[in-house]
């Protein structure tokens, strides 16, 4: 056997062992247990996306990450800094996505509010990504902010994340120029009970799709039906008193 022959040879097997290598770090990290936090975490957003902020208790939240009440205590200090943690991990995988969609459909020449609400759309799609229904996970704790009257949580995310709700401002007031700040506090408010009742209500939505007009809906056909809804209510002429 030649000399390039014995290292081609040397070379393939140092590069298996390196596959092996990896393949086993992968192995292990599946197996590696989660951590108190992350186990928190998880139980609480179940907790809360199923019952509400209000009809969960740190509990029932214990009991389904099964650690005690102290961990809870020692990793959030109380429910409300919890609920914001909770929130938090998906804002901060949201908030420089939509950021940056609204920065870009700004720059439209001929902005339509079709447009404004339409770069949420990839934005919210990409937390499936982050987490197994990530993007109808997010939206429904969402919706229990305002339904719930957790003031506290809507004062924490317009302040946590100005950048969104800047951003957005903005793109509504470009695309509808003539629309006043009163005017649009209202049409702004009317737009997030209709998106909290049909996300909230999204699972119901699409079966109703399947069994009275066989159409086999996914969460992201829900949010592309309710865009032209909502831009045409934020964009209805200006009442006249």
């Amino acid at each position: 056997m030649n000399n390039s022959h014995s290292r081609w040879l040397r070379y393939l097997k140092r590069l298996f062992k390196l596959s092996v290598l990896i393949s086993l770090i992968f192995d292990i990290r599946r197996y590696i247990p989660m951590s108190t936090k992350n186990k928190i975490l998880d139980a609480a957003e179940s907790l809360f996306a199923d019952k509400g902020f209000n009809g969960t208790s740190l509990r029932e939240i214990t009991s389904q990450a099964e650690v005690n009440l102290a961990a809870v205590n020692y990793h959030f200090g109380s429910k409300k800094e919890l609920i914001k943690a909770v929130m938090s991990r998906y804002m901060n995988e949201l908030s420089p996505r939509l950021e940056s969609a609204l920065v870009d459909v700004c720059n439209n020449d001929e902005l339509t509010l079709v447009d404004v609400f339409s770069a949420f759309i990839e934005p919210l799609l990409s937390l499936n990504d982050f987490k197994d229904n990530g993007t109808s996970n997010f939206l429904q704790l969402l919706g229990r902010g305002y339904t719930d009257s957790q003031g506290f949580l809507r004062w924490f995310l317009t302040t946590q994340y100005p950048g969104v709700i800047d951003n957005f401002v903005l793109a509504v007031q470009k695309a509808y120029p003539e629309l006043g700040a009163e005017e649009m506090f209202w049409r702004l408010h009317f737009t997030m009970g209709t998106v909290v009742f049909t996300m909230s209500s999204s699972d119901a939505l699409i079966d109703i799709a399947k069994s009275d007009f066989e159409r086999d809906l996914q969460i992201s056909d829900v949010i592309r039906n309710v865009i032209p809804y909502v831009a045409a209510g934020v964009g209805a002429p200006m009442p006249v008193l």
